[in-house]
């Protein structure tokens, strides 16, 4: 418990491009884990080592590393900052403790910024705010700072202030002890120096609106701040540690990170001020017997319990199965129960990760993220625990797809092998699906964007060889009518020995939107033999799955058997169910037949600055605008769409929006396909059938 004091786990989280990798690989040199400056520009880097990775210079997929700082040792996670896979971010974010979101210094809070901190909303956790890269030319500190108190509603007030700007900045001032800080480019060696002048006024007032926020986070703090007018050293080091882990305060720090100027200071705020699982106490779950709640303590002595934050398939270890362990103690040649799956597992050796490559450790306790190989049955997401003291924690669900593709592989026979690969993949990324189109009968892949599924391609291509062609999904129409008849279908055929005989009269007439098909047998008097009656229907049934207009699904139809006759040795169930089947396909192009088309629930979260756009938009995509909400300082639009209207709309959002916009879709019913589309559909289904 004593060490436990002395641990952080912690995430780096920040909108793409804000230099969260190359803080982290800087502060690995810093701290001498590393021998070499890795880079993420040149391919490099530790932590950014797959080869999609390298290619795009972005993270893909979180990574984990630790480092020791002074007295304490410091679990990381790097995580993605764009937003087609910001879902393994939200996952990670489940297994740390604080988080450090980097701000770009030129270009300020962005929108996965404000994504990434609601997700810290979202489990409670403290943060610091380091504005980065402030050796850039255009680069703003202050700017960065009044934008975060925009944006958020924890105030975000500056712990330093930087001496210099652009290619000028060299240091910082700590605005508690008023200390200034002078650094070495490139060492992260600092020297003590004055305050400079020009920067006396500004380190007065932040210090003041810096002291105001510590004491209102404090009750006692507040009432002696307002009766003598200041605190002391330590007070005010208390209070602000106080105020980070209550989450009603997040100090802003600077750094040039890629230079190392500032990394020693962040180093001390995050071990200073970021909570210990110890600080964090008890975590909540529920009892897997009856759902009551129930907590697990932060102790290494009590019953083991641990959440999985990720799966990889690593190229020597196989399948390795990441977990934070929130208490309870493991070592190796252990076992321990998949409560989620209600089954035991096995493993072997006990690792820690350090960016691609693993180290087999001898006991992993509260707060350490450790991993195991070749679990059978566990998966991101899984409780474990200890099965004689079983705990179930809950986790969020996967953020939903949002664009989708048909697949196929290049070449044929190599339908297994692609199959297998992206099972594989799927175990790995909670957020792609793959369907099969009912009625398109297309393999359907869904992610999180573009670059998500090409990512997922290239890497199933590189580890097992498969190649995977992507077209547009076909939409799923359907067929019904609109008005009624009364036909006759009847089948007869002589081949010399014993004929075929059917003769049905049948009634077609549409039913309401979604009732489906129904049949009503009103043969009276034995006109057509009762065994002969399921044939009929199935005939009919059989006819519909393929419509006469466009060769879609029928639906929403009601056929009454009426009459008919039959031959006492020609007669059959094949020649019933041909005879149906005939009359059916005849008549229902006497019931003034159309095509209805699925119609989802598109629900976009927006700032207010893009809702006309937005509005615009969907109207333009044949859409129905249903309704408007406001939350949270973002408009909510829900509207009816037509699936073909959207089936790229990813994209078209983020252009419209610069990134900031969000959306679901959720199938909601069939409409009826405006008539000057329909010839174009039916056209298009022709030349299909042709080909």
């Amino acid at each position: 418990m004593k060490d436990l004091d002395k641990q952080r786990t912690i995430a780096f989280i920040a909108h793409g491009s804000s230099g969260k990798t190359s803080l982290a690989e800087s502060i690995l040199f810093l701290t001498k884990v590393t021998n070499r400056l890795g880079k993420v520009g040149d391919g490099t880097s530790v932590l950014d080592f797959e080869p999609e990775e390298i290619k795009r210079t972005i993270s893909i997929s979180s990574a984990f590393h630790s480092f020791p700082w002074k007295k304490y040792d410091v679990h990381f996670v790097d995580t993605p900052g764009d937003e087609n896979f910001l879902n393994d971010t939200k996952t990670c974010l489940q297994g740390v403790d604080g988080v450090v979101v980097l701000v770009d210094a030129v270009d300020g809070v962005k929108v996965n910024t404000e994504r990434v901190w609601g997700y810290a909303d979202d489990y409670q956790l403290p943060r610091l705010v380091l504005v980065n890269k402030m050796d850039r030319e255009r680069a703003d500190f202050l700017k960065c700072v009044n934008q975060l108190n925009d944006e958020f509603d924890i105030p975000c007030l500056p712990v330093q202030i930087p001496i210099g700007v652009e290619a000028n900045f060299k240091g910082l001032v700590n605005l508690l002890d008023e200390k200034a800080f002078e650094y070495t480019e490139g060492t992260g060696e600092f020297k003590t120096v004055d305050v400079p002048d020009d920067l006396t006024d500004m380190v007065s007032e932040w210090r003041e609106k810096l002291i105001e926020s510590i004491a209102e986070a404090d009750d006692a703090l507040l009432e002696k701040y307002l009766e003598e007018g200041e605190l002391s050293p330590e007070e005010l080091s208390r209070g602000l540690v106080e105020a980070v882990r209550s989450r009603s305060l997040a100090p802003v720090c600077c750094s040039a990170g890629i230079k190392l100027i500032g990394l020693p200071h962040l180093l001390d705020s995050i071990t200073e001020l970021l909570p210990s699982p110890l600080d964090r106490g008890p975590v909540q779950g529920l009892n897997p017997a009856n759902q009551s709640e129930i907590s697990r303590d932060p102790d290494p002595d009590g019953p083991f319990s641990a959440l999985v934050i990720k799966s990889i398939t690593d190229a020597y270890a196989g399948q390795l199965t990441i977990f934070r362990i929130f208490s309870g103690t493991l070592t190796p040649d252990s076992t321990f129960f998949n409560v989620t799956k209600d089954v035991r597992e096995r493993f072997g050796q006990l690792l820690t990760l350090e960016g691609k490559s693993q180290k087999p450790i001898e006991t992993a306790g509260p707060g350490t993220i450790a991993a195991v190989a070749k679990l059978k049955e566990t998966s991101t997401g899984h409780t474990l625990a200890d099965e004689a003291s079983l705990i179930v924690y809950p986790v969020s669900p996967p953020l939903p797809a949002i664009i989708s593709y048909a697949i196929a592989p290049k070449s044929k026979g190599d339908e297994e092998k692609v199959f297998s690969a992206l099972s594989k993949v799927l175990d790995e990324d909670v957020t792609l699906r793959l369907d099969r189109g009912a009625q398109t009968k297309e393999i359907i892949l869904s992610g999180m964007g573009q670059v998500h599924i090409e990512a997922t391609l290239e890497k199933i291509k590189r580890k097992y060889g498969a190649e995977v062609e992507l077209k547009t999904p076909k939409v799923a129409y359907k067929e019904t009518i609109k008005g009624k008849t009364r036909i006759q279908g009847r089948y007869k055929k002589q081949t010399g020995g014993r004929g075929q005989f059917g003769d049905t009269w049948l009634e077609i007439e549409p039913t309401a939107r979604g009732e489906g098909f129904e049949f009503v047998d009103r043969i009276v008097g034995g006109v057509i033999p009762r065994q002969f009656i399921p044939a009929c229907e199935k005939g009919i049934v059989e006819a519909m799955a393929k419509g006469v207009v466009s060769g879609n699904p029928v639906v929403d139809v009601r056929v009454s058997l009426v009459d008919g006759s039959f031959h006492t040795v020609d007669s059959s169930e094949m020649a019933f169910k041909v005879a149906a089947s005939m009359g059916f396909k005849k008549g229902f192009k006497e019931c003034n037949p159309t095509l209805l088309e699925p119609i989802v629930l598109l629900t976009v979260t927006v700032p207010d600055e893009y809702m006309g756009d937005v509005i615009g938009d969907i109207n333009s995509r044949r859409g129905k605008v249903l309704g408007v909400d406001v939350k949270g300082g973002k408009q909510i639009i829900r509207a009816n769409v037509p699936q073909a209207e959207i089936l790229q709309y990813a994209p078209s959002l983020t252009s419209m929006t610069g990134g900031r916009g969000a959306f679901t879709l959720e199938f909601d019913h069939y409409e009826e396909v405006p008539a000057h589309l329909q010839e174009k559909i039916v056209a298009e289904a022709k030349m299909e059938d042709e080909e």
